[in-house]
């Protein structure tokens, strides 16, 4: 799974969920000064990738996914695909 396709899937899914994309790179932090996702809207993120991905996000890593920019999101996301037991099958 590229960063790219990673990227795309959470900036269709911020479009979804009601948010503007417009100026959205990979600088831009998911939370406050950005985006805005609010607790909530976070932790739906969370799910839409958890479901999309099979990866798994604790709860008490909700709020350390609002300090993050998007590319740091994409990041976390791809090294955690990468050691999924069935990554690459």
């Amino acid at each position: 799974m590229s960063t790219d396709e990673i990227r795309a899937f959470v900036l269709t899914s911020l479009t979804e969920m009601n948010y503007s994309i417009a100026g959205v790179d990979d600088d831009t932090p998911l939370g406050p000064a950005g985006v805005d996702l609010e607790s909530l809207s976070l932790a739906e993120l969370g799910i839409r990738v958890e479901e999309r991905f099979g990866v798994m996000f604790e709860e008490d890593e909700a709020e350390l996914l609002g300090t993050m920019t998007v590319g740091e999101f994409g990041a976390v996301l791809a090294s955690r695909i990468a050691s999924l037991p069935a990554a690459g099958q």
